[in-house]
């Protein structure tokens, strides 16, 4: 069995998705694994990621929608506040999304279903730059 492991960062413009299929890709390509798993991990506690649509982005846009209703800015409900509004309920975004994904590698390719995108979900409202680990088992 052989292990490939490497981080990459990520620039978010504020709340929002962040498309990542095409580094994830390329790092499970450059470890040479051709049939494994492949782990996407997500070192914040204000972001996470997503396994969703890739072909309409009216899908994330509905997604944030329906966050934005469940988890609201600014909820009276929250005592931490410490970095603003939307600090407790970015929290609260992550625990109910994901801060990592297990991919199949089959081919030497990530597995994704034809309308399947790997996405970073940023929960808070001003930009941040986000840490990914990819890590990559099999043979």
């Amino acid at each position: 069995m052989s292990v490939f492991q490497q981080s990459f960062h990520v620039a978010t413009r504020g709340r929002s998705t962040v498309d990542v299929s095409a580094e994830v890709e390329r790092m499970v390509r450059q470890g040479g694994i051709h049939t494994g798993l492949c782990h996407v991990f997500c070192h914040h506690t204000s972001a996470s990621l997503i396994l969703c649509e890739n072909a309409d982005p009216q899908v994330r846009r509905d997604l944030e929608a329906f966050m934005s209703r469940l988890v609201p800015d600014g909820d009276p409900l929250y005592g931490h506040i410490d970095e603003g509004p939307d600090d407790m309920p970015a929290h609260v975004r992550m625990t109910l999304t994901q801060t990592g994904l297990s991919l199949p590698v089959s081919g030497g390719r990530v597995g994704l279903g034809t309308w399947q995108g790997i996405y970073l979900w940023e929960h808070r409202t001003m930009p941040h730059r986000r840490q990914l680990t990819v890590t990559v088992q099999g043979e």
